[in-house]
Formats: structure tokens, sequence, C-alpha cells
């Protein structure tokens, strides 16, 4: 189920909403929180704008749509169709409410009257069943989220430890270096091939000429 979100702006990671949680959901969060506060300063213009962050017992999902992050903490067993989708009916609203006003706010938690929605919102989305049925089935979903593939999935560890970033251009990087690193080696290997085939015909050659007058002059 979903258990806590926020929203921030990308630029700066100022908050700009974030659900009313009961006393038992702050303990119980109050170290994935923080981790959500690392995920919104490792978000740059470059980052994925979907993610999911495997955290213990919980995942965090996030969603990017006009400089403005929607992260939600849900159980780790909570169907990623399902978080998505209540980000994005977040993003859809939120956008409708306030989209014009969220570069010119200066102060946290200016749209803290967005919670109404929020709670309304993820009250339906509770349990799957629930959730399916506000959703209007899986079916009725856009591509983006029926297509979890293509959402990016990291490890908190990752982020902690690894000081891994969220950029999508990162991680294409990486992954062209480690593919050209195997087309040099395989080049090289193929030049080396092609050499011995062009030049051991004539140090054969050299060889038996080499051996042949040692023996006459012997």
């Amino acid at each position: 189920m979903v258990r806590s979100t926020t929203i921030v702006r990308a630029s700066d990671a100022l908050p700009l909403a974030a659900s009313v949680d009961d006393e038992q959901t702050e303990q119980a969060l109050q170290e994935h929180k923080q981790q959500a506060k690392l995920i919104f300063r490792r978000i740059t213009p470059n980052s994925e704008p979907r993610c999911s962050i495997e955290s213990g017992q919980y995942t965090l999902h996030y969603l990017i749509s006009d400089n403005v992050v929607f992260l939600t903490i849900a159980d780790k067993s909570y169907p990623r169709k399902l978080a998505f989708s209540f980000l994005d009916e977040l993003s859809k609203e939120f956008a409708s409410t306030y989209g014009p006003k969220v570069e010119a706010v200066r102060k946290p938690y200016a749209f803290v009257g967005f919670d109404t929605f929020m709670s309304k919102t993820a009250r339906l989305y509770q349990d799957t069943r629930t959730a399916s049925a506000a959703s209007g089935g899986l079916d009725k979903l856009n591509d983006d989220l029926q297509d979890v593939t293509r959402i990016m999935t990291k490890n908190m560890e990752e982020l902690l430890w690894r000081g891994d970033s969220l950029d999508r251009m990162s991680h294409l990087s990486t992954s062209l270096r480690s593919e050209s690193e195997k087309y040099r080696k395989a080049a090289k290997n193929i030049n080396f091939q092609a050499m011995l085939r062009q030049y051991a015909p004539i140090a054969a050659v050299g060889f038996f000429v080499f051996i042949v007058l040692l023996w006459r002059f012997w």
C-alpha cells in the first residue's frame, strides 16, 4: 500500500507539499524519509523521469514532471504499475491546480492544501483491488505505465555507498564505455589475426631460406 508522499521542486529540492502522516507512520518511515531527501538532492535535469528505488521492506517511487518531483513510499510488494498510476494522478492534478505558481514560490510547503487531494487519492490506492477500480483498470493506463520495464530500478545501497546518480546519461555512458571496451579488445584481436595471416607466409619463407643458407655454408 501507499504509505507516504512528498512533492518537491526538482531544481532545488524545495518541499512543496506532503501527506499528513500519523505518528506511527512517521516513526516507521523516519529512515526512508531521510533517504527520500537524498534522492531529491541526487536528481538533476538528466535524471530518469520515473524510477523505483528499493530499500528494505519499502520501495521509493518517484516521477518527475514539469520541474516537480512526486515521490511516494510504498510497501515493496505493492505493484509498481499502481504506484506510478497514483503518482501520475497526483502530477496531473497538481499541474492543473498549481502549475504556473511552482517557479515563483520561495517558502517550503507553499501548497500544503494539496494534502486533501493526496489523502483522498491515497485512500483509493490502499490495496490493489481498490486501486485497480479507481484507475479504471490497468488496461487503460498509458504506455509508459504499462511497460514497467522502462522504469529504472535501483537499490538504496547504490545511492548511499556507491554514490550512484539518477541520470539517464550517466547510466547510458557507463554502458557505452563497457561496450566500447569490448569492441576495442575485439578489434585488437582481429588486427592481430589479420597481421598473422598477412606476414606469417613471408616469415615462414624467410625462415626457410635462412635455414637453407645456413645449411649450405655450414
